[in-house]
């Protein structure tokens, strides 16, 4: 039995992996020197090609040692920690800062975010270019800080762990790269006033923040709110009841801009390029322009951009005619991430992600085509004799046994995750998400027709696509209250120990890269052995209640 998602070649995995590897080495080392291992990587890389002619497997052993090598390098580079600070205390600091990041305020005269460090007092100047976390207060005379804004801050500031709890807000920043919090200060004065394209950016999403709004904001805050989540990010605007509802249902990540997100508008925005005639080179140019803006007026978010990666260099392999596949786009998007900024490996986010996809890959969409192959519909009528309801239940259950096979892949990895990083299992999210995936795509895209609309200044129609999507969020938010008053959906649970739970994730994808590369045949690839390996793991690893 021949199945297409099987067989499709990612070399760039192989330096992925290992890469990935000196990453994770470098942080259990506490960082190592970063100018001797580059030189073992090129004596590692030399030696390998000085012996490929004669014994290639030492080139693949020379190049894998090259790149834990230079992983290793480059989590010590870009953690940039300070050894002369581990045994300082907290003190008071003035320092220059450009902005990168806002929460969204707590209290009208407080503000917090990530930034980079640009001025300091002469005797603090090892911490020009470090990137820190900053919550001060503002004062009423002064304008609130924004991406690209450079301010002048007063506050304590304080070192970080370097390997927090991973569940901790501390352990949030330290697998973002940060080393020093500024806090119990205030922000002094406006250095600079944020750029252009910042301002642009900002007062495009205040537009957009208005058009998701219209008709519904006052009748129906609540749904506004969820509809202005998903498209834009805006989390804040949830109530504590509704984060609760979405984190024990595991539908959470519906309101991350994200893959979802990106994939439907840059869907929407090639079908509306396509109507327009345009030719192939300028149609991909001008598409992922407008989903980089799209990107950037949204926040940037770290998932946003790891998906608009992934869409770029699978436009990119069509272009360049290629024999391009979902899976060389996935290992090429996490290489591009990595080597941009390797901290993102120890990211919630850059872990569920891209895990999620890659079991979806390895996994699901494999499971659900060969349950389409060993089940086909009417196997005992000639498909010649068919009539059109045959080919719609047919469709239909094509459809169904491959949605299945996702939503059982995403499952498997949302049980380990969900109990590594949230301390829940949420037995039913693998059902909510084959039904709720789907109903969120329709509320992007009819939230796309509200802002298109918005912007042209059609409010009619703006205010009908909202009251579309709103009826949708309505099902959604009633159906996922029913699932979750049932008895046992959300668990609390954790693993012990602690460490067993990322152990477990790693494993679970190795194993399925592994079933993947054996075609699933054979007793040690068959089907049953991921659902079996996570079981054992959620039966022998896990504390519940």
């Amino acid at each position: 039995m021949v199945l297409r998602s099987l067989g499709h070649r990612a070399p760039l995995l192989w330096v992925v992996v290992p890469y990935a590897a000196g990453i994770v080495l470098g942080r259990a080392l506490h960082g190592v020197p970063a100018l001797p291992c580059l030189a073992g990587a090129i004596v590692a890389l030399v030696a390998g090609l000085f012996w490929a002619a004669a014994r290639p497997r030492l080139w693949a052993l020379g190049l894998t040692l090259a790149l834990l090598l230079v992983g290793a390098a480059a989590y010590t580079l870009q953690r940039a920690r300070l050894p002369d600070w581990t045994a300082l205390p907290p003190r008071e600091a003035h320092l220059g800062l450009q902005v990168n990041h806002t929460f969204a305020p707590r209290w009208e005269n407080q503000v917090s975010g990530l930034a980079t460090v640009i001025r300091t007092d002469p005797h603090l100047r090892d911490l020009i270019g470090q990137r820190i976390y900053f919550s001060l207060r503002l004062d009423p005379d002064t304008n609130r800080p924004t991406h690209s804004m450079e301010i002048a801050t007063i506050g304590v500031l304080t070192l970080l762990p370097e390997t927090p709890p991973a569940q901790t807000f501390e352990g949030y920043l330290a697998a973002a790269g940060m080393n020093f919090t500024l806090t119990r200060g205030g922000v002094l004065a406006e250095i600079r006033a944020p750029t252009l394209f910042r301002r642009f950016c900002d007062a495009t999403l205040w537009r957009f923040t208005a058009i998701l709004g219209a008709g519904t904001a006052e009748k129906q805050p609540g749904l506004t709110a969820v509809l202005r989540a998903m498209l834009l990010g805006q989390k804040h605007e949830l109530d504590e009841s509704q984060d609760t509802l979405f984190l024990r249902s595991g539908t959470m990540h519906l309101f991350a801009i994200s893959g979802l997100q990106i994939g439907a508008i840059a869907g929407c925005i090639e079908a509306l390029l396509l109507l327009l005639r345009l030719p192939r080179w300028p149609r991909i140019g001008a598409g992922l322009l407008l989903v980089w803006l799209y990107v950037q007026i949204t926040g940037g978010a770290p998932s946003a951009v790891r998906a608009f990666t992934m869409v770029a260099l699978f436009q990119a392999m069509w272009l360049a005619r290629r024999p391009g596949n979902p899976l060389a786009a996935l290992a090429a998007a996490a290489l591009v991430v990595l080597a941009v900024d390797s901290m993102q490996l120890f990211s919630v986010s850059f872990q569920l992600s891209y895990g999620v996809v890659a079991a979806l890959l390895f996994y699901g969409l494999p499971l659900g085509e060969f349950w389409q192959a060993r089940f086909p519909a009417f196997p005992h009528l000639p498909r010649a004799t068919w009539r059109w309801w045959h080919h719609l239940i047919a469709a239909g259950w094509r459809g169904g046994l491959g949605a299945t096979g996702i939503a059982i892949a995403a499952g498997l990895v949302s049980w380990v995750t969900g109990v590594a990083y949230f301390g829940l299992f949420t037995a039913a999210s693998p059902l909510a998400n084959l039904i709720l995936v789907p109903l969120a795509t329709a509320v992007i895209l009819a939230g796309m027709g509200s802002l298109l609309a918005g912007l042209v200044g059609f409010a009619a129609a703006s205010s009908l696509c909202n009251h579309a999507a709103l009826l949708v969020l309505w099902l959604m938010e009633t159906g996922i209250r029913a699932m979750v008053a049932l008895p046992h959906t959300a668990v609390p649970a954790g693993f012990h120990p602690e460490g067993l739970g990322p152990a477990a994730y790693a494993a679970l994808l190795v194993l399925l890269a592994w079933g993947y590369h054996r075609r699933w045949r054979g007793i040690a690839a068959s089907w049953w052995l991921p659902p079996a390996f996570v079981i054992a793991v959620l039966i022998f690893g896990v504390n519940f209640g």
